[in-house]
């Protein structure tokens, strides 16, 4: 049998054993002759050949050759006849030992076809390894069987598999390349064998190796690489716990059955890498997959986005889009309502973040904060998804800045019409009254003009500034959703806002008060006018409401009372008494303004009636003493005064400020000559 793996003397220690090929001269075969030049036997009655022949077609052992040789000589037989036999009888050994040598190379042969089967039906390199182990035991008939592979990262060697070992320290063995006769075969890519290994002077060893052999208790041990090409993958091992010379065959088949197992653990390896490769392929088909459905979702909710925006869709609008194509919940949210941390996270990356099972994407123009789109319930966002979001939230941002333009425009728009009304009493009322209609806007019904400030002191000029624009910019939206009218003046804002049915000056004051400062998060102030009405016909008294709204305005200011709202009947004469700019022809109107009316239209006189009722203690006779007339009289025209001035004219506040008003009305008259 040819050596598979290249074995030479220096590398292979195998005991010199002779053989009946050597003890026999290689001839013809033939008997010898005798010294009459006839062969041996004949004509002597010795046939030589007959009892072999019988002895190897029944397969007798090598010690039953020996009988024909021992009968001849008991018999005393001819010594040519014996000398036959003798020869006859090495022929027959040497043929019996070369039917032996084809036997077993038959049985290795099929031993290393049914190996090659067994390992071509295995797929993986932990099923493979531990077959060649399994029958490279089994072929050699060894106590132990191992296999190490070559760590080309280390630059060694290490034990993978074993078969028969009892030794844990041996099973975890490594060995440098050099080291032991493990690591001279995968160092050299030649085979190694030892009869006893502790005592053989060839090999390098180490006291790790050393002691994991002993613990094994190897003795004898013979080692062949596994080879793909050039390359040594590892050695392959058979080993006895006992003195063993491994002869040329069980060597030259250990390193065919290595052959075949390199090609075993490369195909398996191949197998491996393949699957390996097609998972990547499977998982990459998957990837692709998944992407192509996030590109054509994103594609998707681009096309229903510029739709949105196209045809003047909301915020809202978007985010139901969006959460139909993601599959989730998305909303719209102000920034005061969106987690804190995470929105200024986005805000500051630009990017969607995740906050536990939701995704907050910032909606942002400018570095100004204007809300968030919250993805509710999707912890799990493909990063195309996750831009998706992103971009959902930029059109967000674009459609608020296009909302709040309009709103700006339309505030603008707002705020002119009421300069006007305040400043230019000219106006023609038609046109006044157009322009409030094309602003959802009726002048012609009861409105209150209300005076807003913000109270607390800015820091330096811009945050004053900014302030006044957010208190400005609430004010414009509280008109806008009110049917009303908004303007800057002055420092602070003045609103012009329709009287609902059932409330008064005051309720809508306060109302207002509490809604700005809520919006702008600080303390805002109003003072509220008296109802007015007809503006459009008569612009010149929405400047005198402004008026009154501003002393009330700064009537709550001297009082300490920041923050609330409040109106010139809350005041009284005290408005007039705490106002800087006392509006004294307005307070007397206020109060007594119907009943000078009534006198001016009818020629009646009321006032005077008033003015001697106050006189007289409010006592009608007395009055009737004084005025000269009956006392029926002085009822029916008290009566009158109760019916301008309300029911409540004489209660003490009211008497008040009725006398008060008299008085000034008196001394405002021109005099008479």
């Amino acid at each position: 049998m040819v050596n598979p793996v290249g074995m030479s003397t220096d590398h292979v220690q195998s005991a010199d054993r002779p053989t009946a090929d050597a003890a026999t001269p290689r001839g013809t075969g033939a008997l010898p002759h005798g010294s009459d030049g006839t062969p041996c036997g004949e004509g002597t009655g010795c046939h030589a050949g007959a009892p072999f022949l019988e002895l190897l077609a029944r397969g007798a052992p090598a010690d039953a050759y020996e009988q024909p040789v021992l009968r001849a000589r008991a018999e005393d037989r001819p010594a040519d006849c014996v000398a036959a036999l003798e020869h006859a009888k090495l022929l027959a050994l040497r043929v019996r030992a070369e039917l032996d040598g084809r036997r077993r190379r038959e049985a290795e042969l099929s031993a290393l076809f049914e190996t090659a089967h067994d390992l071509a039906g295995l797929r993986d390199l932990d099923s493979v390894l531990p077959a060649i182990v399994q029958r490279a035991r089994s072929l050699l008939g060894t106590d132990v069987a191992y296999l190490t592979l070559n760590d080309a990262a280390r630059g060694d060697t290490y034990m993978r598999v074993t078969e028969g070992s009892v030794a844990a320290r041996f099973q975890q063995l490594r060995l440098g390349m050099g080291e032991g006769l493990g690591g001279l075969v995968a160092q050299t890519a030649r085979p190694y064998v030892t009869d006893d290994y502790m005592k053989d002077a060839r090999f390098q060893h180490t006291g790790t190796i050393d002691a994991g052999v002993q613990d094994e208790g190897l003795v004898a041990i013979l080692g062949v690489p596994l080879m793909l090409g050039p390359q040594v993958i590892g050695v392959l091992f058979a080993a006895d716990r006992r003195a063993r010379v491994f002869e040329r065959e069980q060597i030259a088949l250990l390193g065919s059955f290595a052959a075949l197992a390199a090609a075993a653990i490369d195909s398996a390896n191949l197998l491996t890498e393949t699957r390996s490769a097609l998972a990547d392929l499977e998982h990459a088909n998957e990837i692709i997959r998944d992407r192509s459905g996030a590109i054509e979702r994103a594609s998707d909710v681009h096309d229903r986005l510029a739709e949105l925006v196209l045809r003047g869709g909301g915020v809202h609008d978007v985010a139901a889009a969006v959460s139909q194509v993601l599959s989730g919940t998305v909303e719209f949210t102000e920034a005061t309502a969106a987690p804190a941390g995470p929105l200024e996270a986005s805000r500051a990356e630009g990017h969607a973040v995740r906050h536990g099972d939701d995704w907050i994407a910032a909606v942002t123009a400018g570095g100004e904060l204007l809300g968030a789109l919250v993805l509710r319930g999707h912890p799990g966002l493909d990063p195309v998804d996750q831009r998706t979001l992103e971009r959902a939230a930029m059109v967000t941002s674009l459609l608020l800045l296009a909302r709040r333009s309009a709103a700006e425009a339309e505030q603008r728009v707002r705020g002119e019409l009421l300069d006007d009304l305040l400043d230019a009493r000219d106006r023609d009322p038609r046109l006044l009254r157009d322009r409030a209609t094309r602003l959802h806007a009726d002048l012609d019904a009861t409105h209150v003009v209300l005076a807003a400030r913000l109270d607390a002191p800015a820091a330096d000029a811009d945050q004053e500034a900014a302030a006044r624009r957010r208190l400005w910019s609430a004010a414009s939206h509280l008109a806008a959703t009110r049917q009303g009218l908004a303007a800057a003046r002055d420092g602070g804002t003045v609103l012009l806002l329709p009287l609902q049915p059932g409330t008064t000056a005051t309720d809508l004051a306060r109302r207002t008060a509490h809604h700005l400062g809520t919006a702008v998060h600080e303390a805002v102030t109003v003072g509220a006018s008296a109802p007015v009405g007809d503006l459009a016909a008569h612009p010149d008294t929405a400047a005198a409401a402004y008026a009154e709204a501003r002393r009330c305005l700064e009537a709550l200011r001297l009082l300490g009372r920041t923050g609330d709202g409040a109106a010139v009947e809350d005041f009284g004469f005290l408005g007039l008494l705490l106002a800087g700019d006392r509006d004294i022809a307005g307070f007397v109107d206020r109060t007594i303004g119907r009943v000078t009316a009534y006198d001016e239209r009818r020629g009646t006189d009321l006032i005077r009636t008033l003015e001697a009722y106050f006189t007289c203690g409010m006592s009608p006779a007395r009055t009737k003493d004084e005025l000269h007339v009956h006392v029926n009289t002085v009822a029916q025209r008290l009566e009158r005064v109760g019916r301008l001035l309300g029911d409540d004219w004489q209660t003490p506040a009211r008497t008040l400020e009725i006398q008060l008003a008299l008085r000034l009305h008196r001394l405002s008259a021109p005099p008479q000559h």
